[in-house]
């Protein structure tokens, strides 16, 4: 037996390890399995080339907890490791076993590209263990070592009885970390970090049911038998190549990804690619609520096959952040910070191929199904709309599939509704006028006054159409959107000079005195008089396009700061060329003249959705009057 001092750069390096090495003491499972899931790679690939003579068999990965002793085992049939190996890749801490080995292996082929976790990885055990033992064989024809470290730079190696190939890890558990000996606990590691591993993971025994023997009676019992537990997928959807799989695979794929979700997804997009970085996975479109937030962190991020995580901002466009799936490559460290994803190269070009794969996913969808599409379009539309607004990269190939649909349930690409409003929609000053409402029923005497004048109404509606808006304006030339209830539809779209008052100066004055008396204890109001068709309503509520817009947008992020808090602001617009007004203005009786203009402002109020509890009360007691 020899004994010896590991060869580290300080001497409290295993106190460091088990604060600072990783921020979730959990990790230590994933590291290990990590590490037996590479020696069991690197032993097949020197099968496959002729390195190494030996039976690989069908290698597994074992897990097992010994609650009485406190212990926990991890056992793998691997490429093992002598005596020289074990000081060389154990003792000599941060010195990468599968450096030399690739160095070594490097024109070999694809295949070789594995990554080791041998050294830091490997001490990450000592977060949750006070003592650490190795009980190894190699594939070569030597003895196999057993290495025993109490957490303390002093080791010990001997000589072991071990028969087979592979490597068994016994983690002897520390005391504030006994709930790693519960088979929940354990369970819920591999399901979250190895799910989806190249090596089968077993994790205890379960009970198969045989088929009934010929002969036996129905209400024979079915015989039973043991069977290894596999708790992984080695081969999980996204390391296939498209062609092997239909579309029932994909959606088995999902729900094996997300077993809660009971809704299918709209579609997936396959990604692959070798150059110039390794990157497989599976994106799936779910269908998305309108609340941005609540649909993140649900695509996970993978380096060959181990899961890393959840938080995906920085590799993948933050727009596409709200998609499900799985993204693999090795290009991307285990253990990453912020800063590091957002300066990285690499990272930087996946983000631009995922932005390019999805665009040409959604344009060939659009293309090859325009009727599918668009039946999906008010599941998809944040997504593309959030990508139009953060990506300009998006913006110029969403151009080809980015829809507008209309109150009337047509769906436009921009080309084609410019074509189609362009004659009618531009106003005097060579500006075509975009309408639009975000509630069909709140809206809709606004949109049915828009429509009578032969105008196309928008349905834009998503959380985010303030800020789209804002951005097609500045992109486009000579455009302006403006929502239905924003002004009298004469002023939306302005063709020529104001009409003609049938209203003195002085006729409007004594008016607008009559109006601030009623309407001046609601000082959210700002009176407008405007000559306007007779037939146009007397009094309409409208809200100014530029207030409510920045006010939207400050809620979203974005617009002018502060204005999100502001109150609600609103115009009274009075058609001085309607019967009922020059009836207002001609009532001898004060009582009587301050009833009708508090019906009529209520009228508007109502259509504008703003009447609601005592005043809505105090309408219809004055309506029942009225009709008496």
């Amino acid at each position: 037996m020899a004994t010896g001092k590991i060869n580290v750069s300080v001497e409290n390096i295993f106190p460091l390890i088990k604060k600072f090495l990783y921020s979730d003491h959990e990790i230590f499972l994933r590291e290990l399995i990590s590490n037996a899931t590479d020696a069991t790679l690197k032993l097949k690939h020197l099968v496959s080339i002729g390195e190494a003579k030996v039976e690989l068999g069908d290698p597994i990965i074992e897990v097992k907890i010994d609650k009485k002793g406190k212990k926990i085992h991890i056992i793998d049939q691997g490429i093992g490791m002598t005596e020289e190996e074990v000081k060389k890749y154990i003792n000599e801490v941060a010195f990468s076993g599968a450096e030399e080995f690739l160095d070594k292996y490097k024109d070999a082929g694809k295949d070789a590209g594995i990554i080791g976790h041998f050294g830091l990885g490997f001490y990450s055990a000592f977060m949750v263990a006070n003592k650490v033992e190795i009980i190894t064989k190699s594939y070569k024809d030597e003895p196999a070592v057993h290495w025993t470290c109490d957490g303390s730079p002093e080791f010990t190696i001997k000589k072991a009885k071990k028969e087979d190939r592979g490597t068994e890890i016994i983690l002897h558990i520390a005391d504030d970390s006994t709930e790693f000996l519960e088979d929940a606990r354990i369970r819920e590691l591999l399901l979250k970090y190895n799910k989806f591993m190249p090596v089968p993971i077993k994790f205890g025994t379960r009970t198969e049911t045989l088929p009934k023997p010929e002969g036996a009676k129905e209400d024979d019992p079915a015989p039973t038998k043991e069977v290894d537990n596999i708790i992984n997928n080695p081969n999980p959807a996204w390391t296939k190549k498209p062609t092997e799989l239909k579309d029932e695979d994909y959606k088995n794929f999902y729900r094996e990804l997300y077993a809660m979700q009971f809704e299918e997804p709209l579609f997936h997009i396959h990604l692959n690619v070798d150059y110039p970085f390794n990157l497989t996975g599976i994106l799936y479109f779910p269908k998305l609520t309108t609340d941005i937030n609540i649909q993140k962190d649900r695509i996970q991020l993978y380096q060959n096959q181990v899961f890393v995580t959840d938080n995906v901002e920085g590799i993948v466009p933050e727009f596409l952040t709200m998609l499900r799936g799985v993204i693999d490559s090795p290009d991307i460290p285990l253990n990453v910070s912020r800063s590091y994803l957002q300066a990285d190269g690499a990272v930087k070009k996946i983000s631009s191929y995922i932005t390019k794969k999805v665009a040409d996913k959604l344009n060939s969808l659009f293309k090859n199904n325009r009727e599918d599409f668009e039946k999906k379009w008010n599941d998809i539309k944040v997504v593309i709309e959030y990508g139009m607004l953060s990506e300009e990269k998006f913006f110029e190939k969403a151009e080809k599939f980015a829809l507008y649909p209309t109150v009337d349930g047509e769906y436009l690409t921009f080309e084609e509704l410019e074509k189609k409003i362009k004659d009618d929609q531009t106003d005097k000053d060579g500006k075509m006028v975009i309408l639009y409402a975000s509630d069909k029923e709140e809206q809709h005497s606004y949109i049915e006054a828009a429509k009578a004048k032969g105008y196309e109404v928008l349905l834009m509606d998503s959380p985010i159409v303030s800020h789209f808006m804002q951005k097609l304006e500045t992109t486009k030339e000579k455009i302006s959107f403006a929502r239905v209830d924003a002004d009298h539809i004469d002023n939306l779209i302005k063709k020529e000079d104001s009409a003609i008052s049938k209203l003195s100066d002085e006729e409007k004055d004594r008016l607008k005195e009559e109006l601030e008396k009623v309407v001046g204890e609601k000082s959210n109001y700002t009176i407008q008089l405007e000559a306007m068709d007779s037939t146009a309503q007397p009094f309409i509520i409208t809200e100014p396009e530029f207030m409510r817009r920045m006010k939207e947008m400050q809620q979203t992020g974005g617009g002018m700061f502060g204005m999100g808090n502001m109150p609600d602001m609103y115009n009274l617009v009075v058609n001085t060329n309607h019967e009922l007004v020059g009836q207002i203005l001609n009532t001898k009786t004060a009582k009587k003249r301050e009833r009708l203009i508090n019906q009529s402002l209520d009228l508007a109020r109502l259509s504008k959705g703003l009447l609601k509890g005592e005043e809505l009360t105090k309408f219809i007691s004055r309506s029942y009057e009225m009709i008496k």
